[in-house]
């Protein structure tokens, strides 16, 4: 399964590119990087830190999508539309896994799901889509006396905040209480401390390198239920990629989830 990687010089593309190597079902075709990088020209796997792949980093996204059968985004989330936009025209099935996307940027993702298969998945690790089916499935149980909130924890260099698995948490979490996330959430309770009934409040961490942590509260009347994630090794996240871009490819256009590549 020959795979365009877009974002390769980040972190998770160089992971993804390292993780890539050791995996003998796919095979990397492409690097995209941005037009002003310093490593477009570089090889892709020197620049994960391993042995030449004889895949040059570049900047001509229609040449890197032209041999690929399935592309994996990890760019910055501005870039992500027209990436999109350029899968579209190449019919190529996308994977993305930038967190913070748009409104905007949500909706092109949809119309282009109608050209092409369209997964999009903030985190692709397998533990975190069974975390995020076992919060749904508490907030259905608990009665709603028990209040919601979610923490999250990201190394001191994220972007977004809250993250975009801390939102889909949330939006499992809701989904169990039959509401909507848009309607309850809280982000910020400097301005109003005091809690409301029903809210889904998140709050987030940056320091250190810390990969990523998750956990959900519900917190009832004399008793505490917490469902947590912790990844220690961004190499999770790559081998989820992997394994997403690899059932997508082939894949009918429509909008797929990380559940529907385990089974869920």
């Amino acid at each position: 399964m020959k795979i365009a990687l877009l974002g390769a010089s980040g972190r998770m593309g160089r992971s993804i590119l390292a993780n890539a190597r050791e995996d003998t079902a796919v095979e990397i075709v492409a690097a995209v990087v941005s037009p002003g990088s310093d490593s477009r020209g570089i090889d892709a796997g020197t620049l994960a830190g391993g042995a030449p792949l004889g895949v040059k980093c570049t900047s001509d996204l229609a040449a890197a999508l032209a041999t690929a059968s399935v592309a994996i985004d990890v760019t910055q989330a501005d870039q992500v539309a027209n990436n999109a936009a350029a899968c579209a025209a190449a019919n190529v099935p996308l994977l993305v896994c930038t967190t913070g996307l748009s409104a905007t940027t949500e909706q092109s993702l949809i119309a282009i799901s109608r050209k092409v298969a369209v997964l999009v998945a903030p985190n692709t690790s397998i533990g975190v889509a069974v975390v995020r089916s076992l919060v749904r499935r508490a907030a259905q149980l608990l009665p709603d006396s028990f209040d919601i909130e979610i923490v999250e924890a990201h190394h001191k260099h994220k972007l977004d905040a809250p993250s975009g698995t801390a939102k889909a948490l949330g939006e499992a979490a809701a989904a169990g209480r039959g509401v909507k996330l848009a309607d309850v959430q809280v982000f910020d309770r400097a301005a109003q401390s005091a809690r409301r009934a029903g809210e889904i409040g998140m709050a987030s961490v940056r320091g250190g390198d810390i990969v990523g942590t998750h956990t959900v509260w519900f917190a009832g009347q004399g008793e505490l239920v917490t469902i947590s994630h912790q990844a220690s090794d961004r190499g999770i996240f790559a081998r989820g990629a992997l394994r997403a871009a690899a059932w997508l490819a082939g894949r009918d256009p429509g909008q797929y989830s990380i559940d529907d590549v385990i089974g869920l």
